[in-house]
Formats: C-alpha cells, sequence, structure tokens
C-alpha cells in the first residue's frame, strides 16, 4: 500500500470553486481499482500548539492505493485528464508526496 498526500495551493478566492470539481471526480475515482482511500481537507479549527495552518487557499487531498501501479494507472486515468482542465483556473501550485506505511 502507497499513501499519497497532494498538497494544492488554490488561486485566492476560489477554493470552493476547486472543492466543487474535486467532489464531482471522487465518485470515479473511489471506483478505480486499488482505490482504498480519496479526499480533500483543510485546516480543523483547533487550539493544539503544534498545528500550522496550510492557510485559506490551501487543499490537502489524502489518498490510499493498493500500489504504485495502481496510483499510475489513476493518474492516467480519462476522468483525471478531464478534472485537470476543469481545475485549471483554481490551482497554483501542486505538491505531491508519495509515502510507504511504516510500522
Amino acid at each position: 500500500m502507497i499513501h499519497v498526500l497532494a498538497l494544492i495551493e488554490t488561486t485566492p478566492g476560489h477554493r470552493e470553486d476547486f472543492l466543487k470539481e474535486f467532489a464531482q471526480v471522487t465518485v470515479p475515482v473511489r471506483k478505480e481499482n486499488g482505490c482504498i482511500e480519496y479526499g480533500a481537507a483543510v485546516d480543523a479549527v483547533t487550539d493544539l500548539p503544534v498545528q500550522q495552518s496550510l492557510g485559506a487557499n490551501f487543499v490537502m487531498i489524502v489518498e490510499k492505493w493498493e500500489s504504485l501501479a495502481h496510483l499510475k494507472a489513476h493518474l492516467v486515468a480519462p476522468h483525471m485528464a478531464d478534472y485537470r482542465i476543469r481545475i485549471k483556473p483554481f490551482v497554483q501550485s501542486v505538491r505531491l508526496q508519495v509515502l510507504e506505511p511504516r510500522a
């Protein structure tokens, strides 16, 4: 299994537009072979002193895939190509981290 964290910096004022498009693509993604988890998250309001806020323009995408091969297939899926076109005006940058879980 692999974990993927994608930090999306949205264009100021367009985080909700991005999240609307993301919500639409989650339906076919979650049906993909090898998808264990796929969702978006934003800063939670807490009083934890160690929490660092990402900010109002950021979304963290949290994914789990059975294997790297499944992730690679996801990245070239037709619905992802269409999705990338739809979100382009709302995204300033993407930072991707692929991780292997350890005990």
